[in-house]
Order: C-alpha cells, then structure tokens, then sequence
C-alpha cells in the first residue's frame, strides 16, 4: 500500500491500492535524528582559504542551505505542532561515552567524512537551539547509525505504547535510513519526513527515499503530516 505517488520504486509502481495517512497522536512518537552542530553548522572558513577549501565549502553549500532554509525550520514547526498536542518527542544524537571513543561502532572509527569523536561535552555534538530537548524528553545517544541498535529506544517505545514513529533529521542516507529500517523490523509504523530529512546530496535524497518508501515507511510532507494530526 501506498499513500501518495512520489517516490515510488520499482517494486511499487503497479500498486495501486492507495491507503490514507491516518496517525494516532496517543500512539505516536516523533524522533529527530542527529540535528547536531556537527552535521548541520557550517563549519567555520579559514582566514585564508585555500582553493582546494574554497572548491569543499562550493560543494556542501547546497546542503547547508537546504538545512538552513527548509529542513530546520520545517523541524522547528513539527516539534512545535507535537508538543501542542501533548504529542511524544524524542531525539536521537551521536556522541560516544569514552573520551577516547573506544566505545565506537566500526564506521566512527573508519576515516574520512564518517569518522567522529564527539564524547560528552563536545560542543559540536549538540543538538541546534532552534530544536533543542526540553524537559521530560527522551535525549538517546548512540555510536551506531540506528537509534535503535545501539540504545533502549524500542523498548522504551514499547513500554510507553507507542507504535508509531515520525522521522526526521540527517543524514537520509546513513543514520535515518539505519533508523528507519531498524524501526520497520521491529514493527513500528514509520512515516519519514522527506522535507525535514537531507542527505549529503539532492541525488542521494532522492534515491534513499525511493528505496525506503512504501517497504520501510510511508514517506510524506511536513503539510501532510500537520493535517493528518491535526484531523
């Protein structure tokens, strides 16, 4: 079943049986993913760059002003509309318990873009102002992709009568993908945002919310999402 005709696979397109998005707020969680300075914050430019920066700053800028433009504000407006309705909210973040980072999973230890050492008290680790946790809501730290495999997440969930949950965050690709498979094997209904999501590119975006949808999760707007709780 689907419930819209956008990113539809392979496997899919001769579905026709279109379901409705129908969302239980009493039964319903949201989960933002990794919206940490980390991954989102432009990082600082040197005095004076080199060509080679300047080319790497030319590359990531249309991430960062997707993030800046749609993903953080379209978050912002999720967690406001879920706190109103007395809705449950949850984050996800990577940051490691050991200072050294020996307690990380084998793809934060690897080099290049995923390596990461964030122990507690790292600033870069933090979650945005504009989303940050209040009180009373469940902050899970991790050092694996799914917010599931490295954390009590699913049984929390389970015990708090939750089935549903409601993704967004970064990166589509890596950490909610992992997150959302790990999620759908587990048997939660998953609606993943896809206007409160970004990967490193529009291509991999694109791409990863096509493999997911539809086996993985249903994946919709923010609009949708806010009329279908609002029902």
């Amino acid at each position: 079943m689907r419930v819209n005709d956008r990113h539809v696979s392979f496997y899919y397109e001769n579905d026709m049986d279109m379901g409705t998005i129908e969302i239980d707020p009493k039964k319903t969680a949201l989960l933002i993913i990794d919206m940490q300075h980390v991954f989102i914050t432009r990082p600082e430019r040197s005095e004076n760059p080199t060509e080679a920066e300047l080319k790497e700053i030319a590359r990531w800028e249309p991430f960062y002003s997707k993030i800046d433009e749609v993903v953080v504000p379209n978050n912002a407006k999720i967690l406001k509309a879920f706190r109103e309705k007395g809705i449950e909210v949850a984050f996800a973040k990577i940051q490691c318990q050991k200072k050294n980072g020996a307690d990380r999973s084998l793809d934060q230890k690897a080099t290049g873009y995923n390596e990461l050492l964030l122990p507690p008290g790292t600033p870069s680790a933090e979650i945005v102002p504009e989303l940050a946790p209040m009180e009373d809501e469940i902050v899970v730290t991790k050092t694996t992709d799914s917010a599931l495999a490295g954390t009590p997440l699913r049984l929390w969930f389970q015990n708090m009568g939750i089935d549903t949950v409601v993704c967004t965050g970064v990166l589509t690709d890596q950490c909610v993908s992992g997150t959302v498979r790990s999620l759908a094997d587990e048997s939660f209904k998953v609606w993943l945002i896809e206007d409160a999501c970004m990967a490193s590119t529009q291509k991999i975006q694109d791409n990863e919310l096509e493999i997911l949808n539809n086996i993985y999760c249903h994946v919709i707007n923010t609009e949708e999402l806010l009329d279908a709780i609002n029902k």
